[in-house]
C-alpha cells in the first residue's frame, strides 16, 4: 500500500488546512463489485500506488468498479489519466466503472476537463452502487 504519508501543512490560501494523507480503502461487495474509496490528494506523488491498485482490481475482472472520491480533496491530471485508463480496461472486459463525485471541487475538475461526459459520475455511493448493479447508463446519456 506504500509508505504512510504524514499530514502536511500548505502555504498559500489553504495554509491553515491540514492535508489528509492519501490512502485507498477497498471493499468487495460479493464477488462482483469492488469499491475503492480515495482519501486525501490523488496527485502525481501517489500515481504509482493508485495505478497499481486499480490494475489489481481490474485484473480480478469484477463486473463493476466504483471509485468513490467523496473524501478526495484533490485530483490532478495524472490521477484523471489513471482513472481513464482503468475505466477503458474495465469496459473492454465488459465491466462497469462508476465514479462517485459529489458536488465538490473534485466534481468541478471533471466538469472543467469535460471528463464528466466520459465517466459515469454519481453524486453518492448508494447511487453508484445501484447503477452499477443494474447496468444503468448515465442519466445524461439517455
Amino acid at each position: 500500500m506504500g509508505s504512510p504519508r504524514v499530514p502536511m501543512r500548505e502555504s498559500g490560501p489553504r495554509a491553515n488546512q491540514v492535508i489528509e494523507e492519501f490512502r485507498i480503502e477497498e471493499e468487495r461487495l460479493g464477488s462482483s463489485t469492488v469499491v475503492l474509496t480515495l482519501h486525501g490528494e490523488a496527485d502525481m506523488r501517489v500515481a504509482s500506488e493508485l495505478k497499481d491498485r486499480l490494475r489489481e482490481v481490474v485484473d480480478d475482472v469484477p463486473s463493476a468498479i466504483v471509485v468513490d472520491l467523496t473524501y478526495a480533496t484533490f485530483v490532478d491530471s495524472t490521477a484523471l489519466g489513471i482513472l481513464l485508463g482503468a475505466m477503458k480496461r474495465q469496459r473492454a472486459s465488459g465491466g462497469r466503472f462508476r465514479v462517485v463525485a459529489p458536488g465538490t471541487e473534485v466534481r468541478r475538475i471533471f466538469e472543467m476537463t469535460l471528463l464528466d461526459r466520459v465517466f459515469e459520475l454519481d453524486l453518492s455511493r448508494e447511487e453508484a452502487l445501484a447503477a452499477a448493479a443494474d447496468g444503468r447508463p448515465r442519466v445524461d446519456a439517455v
